[in-house]
């Protein structure tokens, strides 16, 4: 199996560091974790800051890591506190009494980067982005795979079954090109996936030409939406993870297949924008769902939709 990747990233405001981290902690990565706390502490600082915005998860050992370094802290006169875990290591703080090791928000944007550090443009691309207390970020395969059920009980409360909506996710996640993006606070939230459509098979292609007879674009991303239905901010959450997957990914249009009798589903949709252009024949499953369609929202110039046309795949 292999090692999972962990960067540590420090830089220093006076006796305070800020440890930002970049990736999983997991054994593999537990002991360089420590080194870089214990290290800390060994140079004078009176509070360690540890940014875990783009950490994905977090098992026991890496719990320890930060435990034991709060204690070594507390003995220095030193202290230790967490910032902006994702709601897998929010629920493992919680079920184990370290809740306290949490704070409140931290602002880095002032730090900048460390002296001696870079930063690619491929950092800034995948970074979270945090928002009115929502964090949108992407998952790895590795990581979907983990938080599979976790997703999957967001969409027992919508349009799809578990049991299917586990198997498309299962099935979408070794398409090329496949993303996923999701939205948390101290719980997951929200959820999209998508992945480019190609003409692989006649149904896919019968889609591809039916798309870009209606709008002129022949790439496209085939999104699959859920949104957590008791959230008050449903209707911004759903808008900005599916602008986010579009701009993420370059595309400039997003594509959904609903059923016809999906009326719930169908309100949410028009509440973010999509345009339902009626019922296409020929692709998979039974019965002929209806094509959605979704424009990226930016300044560029793109070919207006046109009216609905018959299409046959």
């Amino acid at each position: 199996m292999a090692v999972q990747r962990l960067d540590i990233h420090r830089r220093d405001r006076g006796e305070r560091a800020i440890v930002t981290l970049v990736g999983d902690i997991w054994p593999a990565s537990a002991p360089l974790l420590r080194a870089a706390l214990e290290q800390c502490l060994r140079d004078g600082m009176a509070a360690i800051d540890v940014d875990l915005t783009t950490v994905g998860s977090c098992d026991a050992k890496g719990l320890d890591v930060f435990l034991t370094a709060s204690r070594h802290a507390g003995l220095v006169h030193s202290c230790l506190h967490l910032h902006h875990p994702c709601a897998q290591i929010t629920r493992l703080l919680a079920g184990t009494g370290s809740a306290s090791l949490l704070r409140d928000l931290l602002d880095t944007s002032a730090a900048g980067p460390s002296a001696g550090g870079t930063q690619t443009s491929g950092d800034r691309a995948g970074a979270p982005v945090v928002k009115d207390g929502i964090r949108l970020r992407r998952l790895t395969r590795r990581q979907v795979e983990g938080m599979s059920e976790d997703i999957a009980d967001l969409a027992v409360a919508g349009p799809f079954m578990r049991d299917d909506f586990l198997r498309r996710l299962a099935v979408g996640a070794r398409r090329p090109g496949f993303a996923l993006l999701v939205a948390e606070t101290t719980v997951l939230v929200g959820c999209v996936f998508g992945f480019p459509v190609s003409p692989v098979s006649r149904s896919e292609q019968g889609l591809q030409e039916s798309v870009q007879r209606l709008t002129g674009c022949a790439r496209f991303l085939l999104l699959t939406q859920v949104v957590a239905h008791q959230h008050p901010q449903r209707r911004d959450i759903g808008r900005r993870l599916q602008q986010r997957l579009l701009a993420d990914e370059r595309t400039e249009l997003g594509v959904a297949l609903l059923i016809p009798a999906d009326r719930a589903g169908q309100a949410a949709y028009d509440s973010w924008g999509w345009r339902n252009h009626g019922e296409m024949v020929g692709l998979p499953g039974r019965g002929a769902p209806c094509v959605l369609t979704l424009f990226r929202e930016s300044g560029s110039s793109l070919p207006a939709p046109r009216a609905a046309v018959p299409s046959r795949a």
